[in-house]
């Protein structure tokens, strides 16, 4: 009878091995890299001839850009910005004698937001308040802070819901955990006064519960000399301002407006006809 000897199972490689371990370690970091992604950067290396470094910046770095450009998306979105506004292509030579582009751009490195500076954009509308404040905000939430943006309607309106159903501490907390809170269109119109007649309240526990450590940004085209006859309490209305302004970046655009100039300018001219043109209009008719 004749005997059937099993060969014996070819070990695994070494290499083979590390492989199924290093994407065993993918997975429990929950690193989204296919074994043949992993095959494909491994065969290049070899090719190549990489060093580690240049190997481990090969398969980490297209993931790490993933995550960060992922979680800017989300701070973007969680920013609810009105626009997809950004301070590329801002025409700075309209206002160029208002309108400081150097002071522009460093605030949109976010160095206020971490020290905690609160900042002021007053002016008439048109000038391009909005666009700016947008535009540093969305700046700052590529730097990694957290950003909330709103008109100080919207803010009030929301705060006042609050109130009808006591759940303005948890409301108050929510505004207060963002490292810039950006409240645009104050003095707007009488929105606030005519819906909310706790106004000038409201408006004053969300500034004073972000305390000195957060930035708040606030929007505005009344001067401060009005606020208190604004928010109908003049006492309320300075301890909001002395909350906000103290210390404070504070920019005063007294610029010309870029939608009035829009709207001025002139039509294009028709085009006359010529009777060769005519004669072609007829022709295709």
């Amino acid at each position: 009878m004749t005997s059937h000897r099993r060969n014996p199972p070819i070990p695994a490689s070494p290499s083979h091995n590390l492989r199924g371990r290093i994407l065993e370690y993918f997975q429990t970091l929950r690193i989204p890299i296919s074994a043949d992604e992993l095959d494909s950067v491994l065969a290049e290396a070899e090719k190549q001839r990489w060093g580690p470094l240049e190997l481990l910046t090969h398969v980490l770095g297209p993931q790490a850009d993933l995550r960060r450009q992922r979680a800017i998306d989300r701070r973007i979105r969680e920013a609810r910005f009105r626009e997809p506004a950004s301070l590329e292509g801002f025409d700075w030579a309209f206002n160029a004698q208002a309108i400081d582009r150097l002071q522009i751009e460093t605030l949109a490195t976010g160095e206020f937001i971490r020290r905690g500076d609160n900042l002021v954009i007053a002016g008439q509308s048109g000038v391009g308040k909005s666009r700016i404040v947008q535009s540093v905000g969305r700046t700052a939430c590529v730097h990694g802070y957290r950003v909330r943006y709103t008109t100080s309607a919207e803010l009030l309106r929301d705060l006042t819901a609050s109130l009808a159903d006591h759940s303005l501490p948890q409301r108050l907390r929510y505004y207060s955990n963002f490292d810039l809170l950006a409240i645009d269109e104050f003095g707007f119109d009488r929105i606030e006064r005519a819906e909310c007649g706790q106004a000038a309240s409201l408006l004053y526990k969300v500034v004073d519960s972000r305390g000195p450590q957060r930035s708040t940004a606030m929007v505005t085209n009344i001067s401060f000399e009005a606020w208190g006859d604004y928010l109908g309490d003049a006492p309320l209305a300075m301890a909001i301002l002395d909350r906000l302004v103290d210390g404070a970046i504070v920019l005063k655009i007294e610029g010309r407006s870029y939608r009035a100039h829009r709207v001025q300018q002139p039509a294009l001219p028709a085009v006359a006809e010529t009777p060769k043109t005519k004669r072609s209009h007829k022709a295709k008719s």
